[in-house]
């Protein structure tokens, strides 16, 4: 398995996955840490993958998503972006009805 095709697996078999600097109890940087304390805060279950702990990941994973920075957030197989959008549509109150509806099509 090449490493996009194991992203593409990561992002179909996980409906919430962040994929950051260090671990949500453990975040290596101020960006991925705000971003998974703005999940936290959403109170349903996200997966996560260490970019740092998994080199190949962080350098073929701009490439896959077309996004060339970290952290990374995809819900339903989609990304949605990084820690300014995940931070703006957290305040807005959209980020909530996302996560949500990755809980609906993981129950489906």
């Amino acid at each position: 398995m090449t490493v996009l095709e194991e992203l593409e697996k990561q992002v179909n078999d996980n409906p919430v996955l962040l994929y950051m600097k260090g671990s949500p109890d453990a975040p290596q940087c101020g960006f991925s840490s705000k971003t998974s304390q703005i999940l936290i805060e959403c109170g349903k279950p996200f997966s996560f993958v260490d970019i740092l702990t998994n080199p190949e990941i962080r350098a073929n994973l701009p490439q896959f998503s077309n996004w060339p920075t970290f952290p990374q957030l995809f819900v339903n197989g989609e990304l949605v972006g990084g820690c300014d959008i995940i931070t703006e549509l957290h305040e807005a109150g959209d980020l909530q009805a996302i996560i949500d509806s990755a809980e609906i099509a993981d129950e489906a």
